[in-house]
């Protein structure tokens, strides 16, 4: 406790007022006035007073708040009484420390929750009381009881301000919240924001991240009948603005919103090219509306999150997620995946097999991964990460005969025989064991750094949410900020000078066609491709590595049909064709990769801000940009590229512009060349 706050513990009462304050009903604390005069010779002008005067008692009440900051302590309006008879009004106030009186026993009620706070008050006697008094210049408020002593702690001055009597938002403030809510930021983030506008130090604003947190939840308490009207209200504007824009619903038998879906145009066009492999996120929530909220998102040809569609279900049962799988076909006109990673829900993956019954379901192994502290570290205390370790070994392997014949011994080493977990994952093994997947195309979006970048992009629009019709405007933002975002850097891609490591000319054919994501890819095995030896079997190839005398892998090579194939499944699994057959390739004199194994979703294409259009003209459009986009890469090369480029590039935009413009056509594809 400070010494100033010592030197305020003190007793005033006005005798001409001589009432019993009693803070529970049933008590009442007196000072005598021995112990008034001996206060009063202590007091001092920060100090409330016997007799000291208020024009009203909301001035005397901010007076009194100020003087406990000062202390360590905080107030609250306790009582008010008046004069008997209709009319008379308020004539006494009684303002109390906010530690005063006791916690009130609640009756159970059995039906109904209780939730279990607890709470601050302790029987404290502090208090200060004004009383109203008539005077010939109009009425005003005066002190006729205070009390200072205190049976709890004083705070210090840098713990009180913690206290919620004074931790307040002002309305500048309050707007300045909303507005950041509405771009999709975290509350952490829109701390940080306000502190660097006020130049006030971390921490040191006058609210915390609850308040702000509170304040988002106050305008989310909203009539949900109502929040829906505006929410399909939302939908309905936007579909007006943008035909392309697309959304279903659903109604209960109270004509009620239960289901909502929607997608974007600009999703729907990268669906097309990239929506071959597909992830189906449904473990995030909208807590404000308890909806539990499904977002569809896929991997483009620069290796960035793109965004398919979003879902907001009632419940998370198998009648909902039918609903929700057939919206999203119905948006993507029909065309399902090839594969779709979720979560262990199994009502889902029965929907996934009744609507989608020719695509591959897996289970995301980063969400089994986020489990494990909570599954496994008590259970296995020090050997925790040495498990670990062996499970990543395992989860990685190409043969399903060496994965089962390692998760046993795993089981028999950790002694886990009975372990629920490891039970459960073994049911679902062919679920998330890549042994098991690697002949099915999933984008590279299995990996630990994939699944980062994808988690990170969905949590950009969770991060703060305010009213339902806005969480829609919310995630166009972040679509079309992430969108912003992948062009800046497939531009930077671009633009980089390509290293060829090799020489081969398969290196230099295969860095004009991708992009420098996939390219990256493909070289790092060709580069190990060098290291490899093949042998001429009777039907195949056979290639290990130079340093190994058993072994390798199998390759089947049809020049005539253009078919090539690998035991590793490399090219099934990711797009990217594997060192041993690309060596094959190198030892039967192919100095170009076959067109089949460049496939068309890792090549130089971009789908960026181009609307929907007739499929002959989305093709020619497709084949300018990947046109373009090798001019750019070849013309970097040398400054003599580029002044010819350049120079050609001109003269053929001046004679394009001498040919009439399509109306239909201009209207279609209105920032088609901001993209080029």
């Amino acid at each position: 406790m400070s010494d100033e706050a010592g030197e305020m513990l003190m007793v005033y009462d006005d005798p001409s007022d001589h009432r019993s304050l009693s803070l529970d009903d049933t008590s009442s604390a007196e000072e005598s006035p021995d112990e008034t005069r001996l206060s009063l010779e202590t007091t001092n002008d920060l100090t409330p007073y016997i007799g000291q005067r208020f024009a009203t008692h909301d001035a005397a009440y901010e007076y009194y708040s100020e003087f406990s900051k000062r202390c360590g302590f905080s107030i609250r309006r306790h009582r008010t009484e008046g004069k008997d008879g209709v009319g008379k009004g308020l004539t006494r106030r009684y303002f109390v420390c906010h530690r005063a009186g006791n916690t009130p026993i609640k009756a159970s009620n059995e039906s109904k929750p209780q939730r279990n706070r607890k709470s601050s008050r302790c029987g404290c006697q502090a208090y200060m009381r004004i009383s109203k008094a008539t005077e010939v210049g109009g009425p005003e408020w005066r002190v006729t009881g205070f009390a200072n002593h205190h049976n709890h702690e004083l705070l210090e001055p840098n713990q009180v301000r913690f206290l919620p009597a004074y931790r307040t938002i002002s309305d500048s403030d309050k707007s300045r919240i909303l507005m950041f809510a509405k771009t999709g930021i975290s509350v952490q983030q829109m701390m940080r924001l306000l502190e660097l506008e006020k130049c006030v130090e971390p921490g040191n604003l006058p609210f915390t991240e609850k308040d702000v947190r509170n304040l988002l939840q106050s305008f989310r308490k909203l009539d949900p009948e109502e929040e829906s009207i505006d929410l399909l209200r939302m939908c309905r504007n936007i579909k007006e603005k943008d035909p392309n824009f697309r959304f279903e619903y659903t109604l209960d038998s109270n004509n009620r919103l239960e289901n909502i879906a929607w997608s974007y145009a600009s999703s729907v066009q990268s669906y097309e090219i990239f929506g071959d492999a597909v992830v189906f996120d449904t473990t995030h929530r909208l807590t404000a509306f308890d909806m539990p909220l499904g977002i569809w998102v896929g991997m483009n040809n620069y290796g960035m999150p793109c965004f398919f569609g979003c879902v907001l279900l009632r419940e998370e049962n198998l009648r909902s997620f039918s609903w929700a799988l057939k919206a999203f076909l119905g948006f993507m006109n029909g065309k399902a995946p090839q594969t779709i990673l979720t979560d262990q829900n199994m009502c889902l993956k029965e929907a996934i097999t009744l609507e989608m019954p020719t695509t591959k379901h897996a289970l995301c192994i980063w969400m089994i991964v986020a489990k494990f502290p909570s599954w496994f570290n008590a259970v296995l205390g020090e050997r925790y990460n040495e498990w670990k370790g062996e499970f990543y070994r395992l989860y990685n392997l190409e043969s399903i005969e060496d994965f089962e014949l390692g998760w046993r011994d795993m089981v028999n080493s950790f002694a886990l025989h009975t372990n629920r977990h490891i039970v459960n994952l073994y049911g679902l093994r062919s679920l998330w064991a890549l042994p098991f997947l690697r002949s099915h195309f999933f984008a590279g979006m299995t990996t630990i750094g994939q699944s980062k970048s994808i988690n990170a992009f969905i949590q950009r629009f969770l991060s703060a949410q305010t009213r339902l019709a806005h969480f829609v405007e919310q995630v166009a933002v972040a679509v079309d900020f992430k969108d912003q975002t992948g062009e800046q850097q497939t531009m930077q891609q671009n633009l980089q000078n390509i290293c060829l490591k090799t020489g081969a000319p398969m290196e230099s054919h295969a860095a004009s066609i991708l992009t420098p994501f996939a390219f990256s890819k493909l070289q790092e095995q060709l580069v190990l491709a060098a290291h490899y030896a093949s042998f001429q079997m009777d039907d195949c190839f056979l290639v290990r590595h130079h340093t190994k005398a058993e072994g390798g892998r199998k390759v089947y090579w049809v020049p005539r049909e253009g078919i090539l194939s690998c035991s590793c499944h490399q090219f099934e699994f990711s797009g990217i064709l594997c060192r041993h057959a690309l060596r094959v390739l190198s030892t039967g004199n192919c100095f170009q990769i076959p067109d089949r194994y460049l496939p068309l979703r890792w090549r130089r294409i971009s789908t960026l801000s181009v609307k929907p259009l007739q499929s002959d003209h989305a093709e020619r459009i497709h084949f300018l940009q990947s046109l373009v986009s090798t001019l750019v890469t070849e013309s970097a090369k040398s400054k003599d590229r580029l002044d010819i480029a350049t120079e050609e590039v001109v003269m053929l935009l001046s004679r394009i512009r001498e040919q009439p413009v399509s109306l239909q056509n201009s209207r279609e594809i209105p920032s088609f060349h901001r993209n080029l």
